[in-house]
């Protein structure tokens, strides 16, 4: 479920939930507040003296602890993007015990909407909200790898990961928007393959050293190559992915799998081949995720049949997120970036109050 923590370990597992925050909105008031441990404070269910793992067991006991993380992403789109504003949510999304935050890429807006008009660059929104916050994960969702060089990407997302103190979780997609790829000088038509050979490169330069690489887009002479991240063996990778070739990488390279817009149960069948493409790849199915990315938008009357999923009434956000549970996510990341009434700092921290509540009485 999505009211843990994630742990600062020796291992820097940041996908590990922990416990929960004193400071969410189940509790009252705080006798002690310590984040990472557990302590006592005043819950509005179990009452005062109650300790954080007398509260996880009260969820367990719901039937609401399913190791379901909740994340949230920051406003670095639209018009309530600027620093003041991810600060604020940042450091909201912290203190209200979410287990990320997250961020989008984008280049050009072209035909898009024009909430795309404005984007500020996502690796360098999560590196300002890094240091205004301590514990919670910092993803991308997702940045799309064929426009990068792999070599100065690695050391832009380490430095991350290092400043972080090993809070990384780095989401790749291959792009689909021509315009982009030509304002970059890439070729659209290999984006696949350049994915492919990208991902292997970061690999190399997070794993090995001396660091050494020949490939058909990308080389590296040998060279020591530091620091490494925190996270070992590097941080968690996560791919986006509809198409068969892209399921079939995300068994081949990925820690998981970020879907996007897809039917819950579509997402649920898709994870299943994934799994099963992985194990036949002779990797352990068991350990990848799926985190999905969900673009809410709240009506105030119920939608259609023909809704898109995540948006609607309370009560049919609040059935998706169910869903998305009993369809075997480890995280739901909420993106109310795309609702047209979320203008403001202050709007996407209600709805990020809102969608708590929702995901508690899911």
């Amino acid at each position: 479920m999505g009211l843990s923590l994630q742990s600062r370990s020796h291992n820097h597992d940041t996908r590990q939930p922990l416990a929960l925050q004193l400071d969410s909105p189940l509790f009252d008031g705080v006798a002690s507040k310590v984040r990472g441990r557990s302590t006592v404070g005043c819950h509005r269910i179990l009452g005062c003296g109650a300790a954080l793992g007398d509260v996880e067991e009260q969820h367990r006991r719901n039937g609401k602890w399913n190791l379901l993380r909740l994340g949230f992403n920051l406003p670095q789109i639209g018009p309530a993007a600027g620093p003041e504003a991810i600060i604020t949510v940042a450091t909201a999304a912290e203190d209200m015990g979410y287990a990320t935050v997250w961020v989008a890429d984008r280049l050009l807006s072209g035909a898009l909407p024009e909430v795309y008009h404005t984007v500020i660059d996502p690796v360098a929104t999560l590196t300002f909200a890094a240091a205004e916050t301590s514990r919670v994960g910092l993803g991308t969702s997702i940045l799309n790898l064929p426009w990068y060089n792999p070599a100065l990407l690695a050391r832009q997302l380490t430095a991350l990961d290092v400043l972080s103190n090993g809070r990384l979780r780095v989401g790749f997609g291959v792009g689909w928007m021509k315009d982009e790829f030509e304002a970059v000088g890439i070729s659209m038509s290999d984006r696949g393959k350049r994915t492919d050979e990208a991902l292997e490169v970061l690999k190399a330069i997070w794993t090995t050293d001396p660091v050494e690489f020949d490939g058909t887009y990308y080389t590296i002479p040998t060279s020591v190559i530091r620091p490494k991240p925190i996270q070992e063996p590097h941080p968690p990778i996560y791919l986006a992915a509809s198409t068969p070739r892209g399921l079939a990488r995300v068994a081949r390279y990925a820690d998981g799998w970020i879907p996007l817009g897809l039917p819950i149960d579509d997402m649920a069948e898709r994870f299943a081949v994934i799994k099963s493409m992985a194990h036949d790849a002779g990797r352990d199915p068991d350990r990848l995720e799926m985190t999905v990315r969900a673009n809410v938008t709240v009506t105030d009357a119920p939608l259609g049949d023909d809704r898109k999923v995540y948006t609607g009434s309370l009560d049919q956000i609040a059935s998706d997120i169910a869903a998305t549970r009993t369809a075997g996510a480890s995280e739901l990341a909420f993106d109310p970036t795309y609702d047209p009434a979320v203008q403001s700092a202050g709007d996407f921290t209600d709805r990020m109050r809102l969608l708590w509540r929702l995901a508690m009485g899911s």
